[in-house]
């Protein structure tokens, strides 16, 4: 089997980062995000594009958006240095997934499907070490001392992204804009969805036998 190229979908929380690891190691492929993808080519000369600024890291540093036309550009480059690929991030919106058709073929399509109350009890339970930026759940993955980091012994907090208001907002965003992008693959031949409410390792089964079907 040649090495797959493969786009993994799914909503904050619906453990794309975790299942897209083990796509890396198991098919030995490289793992792209929009945001590595983006800071490896900060420096990227962007001055035909004709913004306001020459290099994506402009945009980056001023706390702006970076415009899809950019990111398009980043991704695709990343997409032809690498021998296979798990896609994790992008496309973001249809005009990103249409761009994309335009320019590879993917061999597999992978939405990890799961409930908003699912992803909101995962998203509002993490906690996050503000020393050594380890993270843990306080169902899931919980530190041997309830509130205490294991590895460096600081007090455990949540992010002001991981509050319930802001999850939601986060969720409907994702609904609002990524949604057309699921619609947009369901029904190809490449397209699978997978029900990502199971243990990491109960979706990766899934998510392994749907790859090697379609690869």
């Amino acid at each position: 089997m040649s090495k797959p190229r493969v786009l993994l979908l799914g909503a904050p929380g619906a453990g794309k980062g975790t299942q897209s690891s083990r796509i890396s190691d198991e098919f030995g492929v490289d793992h792209i995000t929009t945001g590595d993808a983006l800071r490896a080519n900060k420096g990227m000369d962007i001055s035909e594009l004709g913004f306001e600024f020459d290099t994506p890291g402009g945009f980056m540093d001023a706390g702006e958006l970076v415009p899809d036309e950019v990111v398009n550009e980043i991704v695709v480059t990343a997409l032809g240095n690498a021998d296979g690929f798990v896609l994790d991030g992008y496309p973001r919106n249809i005009e990103q997934a249409e761009f994309l058709d335009e320019r590879t073929e993917l061999d597999a399509v992978i939405r990890l499907a799961v409930s908003e109350e699912e992803l909101v009890d995962r998203l509002t339970g993490r906690r996050v070490c503000p020393e050594c930026g380890e993270t843990y759940h306080v169902e899931f993955d919980q530190p041997e001392e309830s509130g205490v980091c294991d590895e460096c012994g600081a007090d455990l907090t949540q992010r002001e992204d991981d509050t319930e208001e802001t999850v939601r907002e986060r969720l409907r965003v994702f609904a609002e804009n990524t949604e057309p992008v699921i619609d947009h693959y369901a029904g190809t031949d490449a397209y699978a969805e997978i029900d990502g409410e199971g243990t990491p390792d109960e979706v990766w089964e899934d998510v392994r036998g749907a790859i090697e079907q379609r690869a």
